[in-house]
């Protein structure tokens, strides 16, 4: 129809954020249930804390703190170049105090398949080494890695990633 909004439903993939202090904790996962305002989601809560320390020691600038506020589909693999945990969330987001963002399929397994293979540890070994033989031998792993991934948008996004960061040169 026309003008209608499509409701999110049980089994579509979904976004969403939880205030953890001053900034935001990232959540993303699959819809379990629907009960008026109220949405199961069964996926990860991630925390960037990475990025939290690099914003508290002043090493980041203001986009790294919008994004660490405001997370969205779109900003949030950039805090998860740096270093994450991340742990199951089997919750209920109440939409009358938070926001959940319907994200495809494709959006969702990037994002998960970034945080179960480990790639913020990775990336994050390269960017926090001095050059040398340690750094070349990170930058090595993380080459490896890359080739043996077998989803080909978490490889494309990686390697997209990994160009904007002059990584792999």
């Amino acid at each position: 129809m026309f003008g209608r909004k499509r409701g999110i439903k049980e089994g579509d993939y979904a976004f969403s954020s939880k205030q953890d202090g001053d900034y935001k904790n990232i959540i993303f996962g699959i819809v379990t249930g629907v009960d008026g305002s109220k949405i199961g989601i069964s996926g990860l809560i991630v925390n960037p804390i990475g990025l939290k320390n690099k914003v508290s020691q002043g090493k980041a600038g203001p986009r790294s703190e919008e994004i660490l506020k405001s997370p969205t589909p779109e900003n949030c693999i950039f805090a998860f170049i740096y270093r994450t945990e991340h742990e199951n969330f089997n919750d209920v987001i109440d939409l009358d105090s938070g926001r959940i963002i319907p994200i495809s399929e494709k959006a969702y397994s990037v994002l998960d398949g970034w945080i179960r293979e480990s790639l913020p540890e990775l990336i994050n070994n390269v960017l926090s080494l001095p050059d040398g033989a340690e750094k070349d031998e990170a930058k090595r792993t993380l080459k490896r890695r890359m080739e043996t991934l077998y989803d080909k948008n978490l490889k494309q996004n990686l390697y997209s990633v990994c160009r904007s960061l002059k990584i792999l040169v």
